[in-house]
């Protein structure tokens, strides 16, 4: 019999940050290596991806990394990833392509290209483990379904889906596959709870597309629409209204450009010629003509719409004609951020309009699609996975609708090992494993304490104090100056810097008149007293830096000469002291200036 464990590193209790790991009989396969956009509190963060701690230690059970489609939530994190780890990747053409343009961007893995292709109707070997795959539908092309044909039945991870009849060729769920590999039987699904809580019926592409286009014919100044720049289908859609109007298209954000030229390399984007157009050459045309695709840093819009209605942004000028369109539904862990871009764009006079307030164009499964998912695979065990806890709780409801048993369904959390052993499934051991925050270039180098330390900062501000001292003659040299940021307005609170300052000599000439005397006890003693001060004052707690410097003041005096011989020696001692006596202080050798004269 074999043993089997199923490890979720990521995209369970959480948006996005999709991985798992699935172990037969000692061999490792990874099911996606996605990032996630960072909630609010974590203040300065570029991107979330999942920690791999444990997999570091057991590398060489690896076998491969298996994407289900291009979307950062399930392949953002990759080039990370194949910096601890030379494993095949597998995907469809579509998403090794982005895959590539991922890992490309990353000059420590540029030069991986262990890529291939597969489609829904390949087949791989592992040994007693078979890989293969299930076309299903999402907005982007060619999405894939995994399944993992096994001695004890098939596990399947269903990645993003969802069901629409009048999905075009290259995005429709190949429903006859389905049922086949639920025929088979199924011994554990993971499947997208994302869309749980749609109780309504998800909008069809078709219908989503015809509303984008009556938006564009009924908007008499410019449109800028924002939308993911990998949501090939609503990029598609886009463009499209954009033709069926006469409009010209612009196109901004770091991404846009190499995602499009992929797709279109590949088939899976049509764009008419002369259709593009550069900024320079929208500025020339009515503004009636013009089309502005948005897609911001990494392709998430909302970051890039806030520097616009800012002013940030030197190419683009919002008027009280402009229409910003948002065709993307953003995470809920942006719905604060949105709401502030909202303001922020009215606040420019143009007018915003959302997709989702009208129509629900989410690429997930909504509750009827997860229950004819659960149908079709009929699955001995359930695990539900890709969203907030309240999801993946209400998906366990409706697999308990039809039929699944309440105990043959775990609700996981990040580093549960659900293993398979004597015909079961139960949660075994718990690994620990954390998010890793990239930060610029830092990979996994910010943690909580700096988190905490940003978060002090946004809200109390800081407090420099800056002190000299004498340590041989065991006093200050100069009174300690103090400068804050964000935490009061100097010049009226005077009085509270004066007495801060005059709290700090205090503290300072304590410890100096100390016999023992100690660097690190005299600025922890000077952040303790100044803290309690501070917040006896104002019941804030801004972060103290204090600064102590030390100065020695003690300078040889050199009698004056008396004739020119005598005068050129003392200049030249004078050089030659000044020369070792750099760093001992400016007041050094001021006197020695002084001297010479």
């Amino acid at each position: 019999m074999s043993k089997i464990k199923i490890i979720p590193f990521g995209g369970v209790r959480e948006n996005g940050k999709n991985m798992y790991a699935v172990e037969v009989d000692g061999q490792i396969f990874i099911l996606d290596v996605g990032l996630k956009y960072p909630e609010n509190e974590l203040m300065g963060i570029d991107v979330v991806i999942p920690d791999w701690e444990y997999l570091r230690q057991h590398k060489d059970k690896i076998v491969g990394v298996f994407l289900t489609h291009g979307h950062a939530d399930s392949i953002g994190a990759l080039p990370y990833f194949l910096m601890d780890f030379n494993v095949p990747v597998f995907g469809s053409e579509m998403t090794i392509a982005l895959a590539k343009l991922a890992v490309k961007n990353h000059k420590e893995v540029k030069k991986f290209n262990d890529f291939h292709v597969v489609d829904a109707s390949t087949a791989i070997d592992f040994n007693d483990v078979t890989v293969s795959f299930f076309q299903t539908t999402h907005t982007i092309p060619e999405t894939l379904g995994i399944v993992l044909e096994t001695n004890e039945g098939n596990i399947v991870y269903t990645g993003d889906f969802k069901f629409d009849q009048t999905a075009t060729k290259g995005y429709q769920t190949d429903l006859a596959r389905l049922a086949e590999v639920g025929s088979q039987g199924v011994l554990a699904l993971l499947s997208d709870s994302a869309g749980a809580g749609i109780t309504g019926a998800s909008s069809r592409e078709k219908d989503i597309g015809e509303y984008i286009k009556e938006t564009f014919k009924y908007q008499d100044g410019r449109i800028v629409v924002a939308s993911v720049a990998s949501n090939i289908m609503r990029v598609q859609q886009i463009i499209n209204a954009a033709v069926a109007v006469d409009r010209k298209l612009v196109l901004s954000g770091s991404d846009i450009e190499q995602i499009i030229d992929t797709a279109m390399d590949l088939g899976k984007l049509k764009l008419p010629k002369d259709l593009l157009i550069s900024m320079k050459e929208a500025d020339k045309l009515d503004p009636r003509q013009v089309v502005i695709l948005e897609t911001g840093k990494m392709g998430e819009p909302i970051k890039s719409l806030q520097q616009i209605a800012n002013g940030d942004n030197p190419k683009i000028k919002l008027t009280d004609d402009d229409l910003v369109f948002v065709t993307t539904t953003p995470s809920y862990a942006q719905e604060t951020e949105v709401q502030k871009t909202k303001d922020m764009i009215y606040r420019t006079g143009a007018e915003v309009k959302f997709i989702s307030d009208d129509l629900n164009p989410s690429g997930h499964a909504n509750q009827n699609d997860q229950q004819l998912m659960l149908n079709f695979m009929k699955p001995k065990y359930f695990i539900p996975i890709q969203g907030e806890y309240r999801l993946l709780d209400r998906h366990a409801e409706l697999a308990e609708e039809v039929g699944i048993a309440p105990d043959h369904i775990f609700i996981t959390n990040k580093g549960d090992v659900l293993t398979y052993e004597n015909g079961e499934f139960h949660v075994g051991e718990h690994l620990d494993v954390s998010n890793t925050m990239i930060d610029g270039t830092g990979i996994g180098d910010i943690g909580n304490i700096v988190l905490r330390d940003r978060r002090v900062l946004s809200e109390d501000g800081i407090f420099v104090v800056v002190a000299t001292i004498d340590r041989k003659k065991k006093k200050i040299v100069a009174r300690p100056q103090i400068t804050s940021r964000g935490f009061v307005f100097v010049k009226t609170n005077r009085q509270l810097m004066k007495q801060s300052a005059d709290l700090v000599e205090k503290v300072v000439q304590d410890n100096l008149d100390q016999k023992e005397f100690d660097w690190g006890h005299l600025k922890q003693d000077v952040r303790e007293k100044l803290n309690r001060f501070l917040f006896d004052q104002t019941k804030r707690h801004p972060v103290i830096l204090p600064v102590i410097m030390e100065i020695n003041q003690h300078a040889k005096k050199k009698s004056k000469g008396n004739n020119n011989g005598e005068k050129k020696s003392e200049k030249a001692n004078h050089k030659k002291e000044q020369h070792h006596s750099r760093g001992r202080g400016r007041k050094h050798q001021t006197e020695k200036s002084k001297q010479k004269k």
